[in-house]
């Protein structure tokens, strides 16, 4: 595995499972993240997506889940308790390798004399990216929120330490982000007509990193490699196409070259080639992508040879209750065919 190519894909992932066209219950996608967390990819951010409408849901199933439980109204020793494991920027105070962008790795956990794994799981916090579907943020009182993700192109006034990322499309540039956060760009959907085009994608890319802006992504991009998906009469942006993309730019290159191809071969021999400085600058920008698959990135990358071989997963692990299994090749991710992401 090559280590300069490792840095551009980790803590790349954000945990999706709630929604479509995954969209697993609550207790299984809490499960699924669990079991995530005790296998400790480093691909992951090991970060949960949740809508603010289901915190009520999510604060049911904590405890269940293997996390520490969050009830309705906590009461204020409970509170104070856990504000101290919460620094100024809403990172859990747990070790963490998050850089400026926001992008956190993999948390330490129980090494093997501690027993880790499901015998030995750490009761830590679950750390929560919040999507705002709702008018105001909802009480968070004992949970731990990282990020809140915000529709509608404007900034809203928020009352937590959370890094805020405004979803926009590439027509609505220029926007500037809230202080401290970022933009947010869609990919994909369940019609064709939420697919970008490159040109568009290209252009929001070329937007943040000519301005220093850092941005999250979602929807259409499970698989590493753009291709054509016939359900939906039209081609699919790639994660690896993306990351590439980013590089490309924080070069002063046009992304669009590498956001349009579809030869594996060349794309892997970009990933592989690219400078340790290049990769660092990238990953500022590029924070994060949510997936309802935790489990096909971790997949094409390893069939591309760009990360090592997953341990065996065990319990629900990364690949449970993903939806159906995904058709095509080994060795050419650019074959499989799902459904597009959230």
């Amino acid at each position: 595995m090559d280590l300069g190519a490792m840095s551009l894909f980790e803590a790349l992932v954000d945990d999706a499972g709630l929604f479509p066209p995954t969209a697993l219950p609550m207790a299984d996608a809490l499960r699924r993240h669990r079991d995530d967390l005790d296998t400790g990819s480093p691909v992951l951010t090991h970060r949960f997506l949740c809508p603010a409408s289901r915190l009520a849901e999510l604060r049911a199933h904590l405890e269940e889940a293997g996390f520490p439980g969050a009830g309705p109204l906590a009461d204020e020793a409970d509170r104070a308790g856990r504000t101290e494991r919460t620094d100024e920027a809403g990172r859990t105070g747990r070790t963490e390798r998050a850089d400026e962008a926001g992008r956190t790795g993999r948390t330490e956990r129980a090494d093997e004399a501690d027993g880790a794994g499901p015998a030995g799981r750490v009761a830590e916090p679950i750390r929560l990216g919040l999507i705002l579907d709702t008018p105001e943020v909802p009480p968070l009182d004992g949970l731990t929120v990282e990020l809140v993700e915000v529709p509608g192109g404007r900034a809203v006034a928020l009352d937590i330490p959370a890094r805020q990322f405004v979803e926009v499309t590439a027509a609505q540039l220029p926007i500037d982000p809230p202080p401290g956060g970022g933009l947010k760009i869609r990919c994909g959907g369940l019609t064709a007509a939420a697919f970008p085009t490159p040109r568009e994608l290209g252009a929001f890319i070329t937007h943040c990193a000519e301005r220093g802006i850092p941005f999250k992504a979602t929807a259409g991009l499970h698989n590493a490699v753009r291709h054509f998906h016939p359900g939906l009469g039209t081609d699919r942006h790639g994660f690896l196409n993306l990351v590439l993309g980013v590089c490309a730019a924080v070069e002063g290159r046009d992304p669009v070259p590498v956001l349009t191809t579809t030869d594996v071969g060349e794309l892997v021999r970009l990933a592989q080639a690219v400078p340790d400085d290049t990769a660092e600058r990238a990953r500022r920008l590029l924070v994060s992508y949510g997936s309802c698959s935790t489990s096909t990135p971790i997949d094409d990358l390893t069939a591309l040879g760009l990360i090592g071989a997953p341990p065996a997963a065990t319990g629900y692990g990364t690949g449970a209750a993903t939806g159906p299994a995904t058709a095509g090749t080994a060795t050419d991710p650019a074959t499989k065919e799902e459904p597009p992401a959230r």
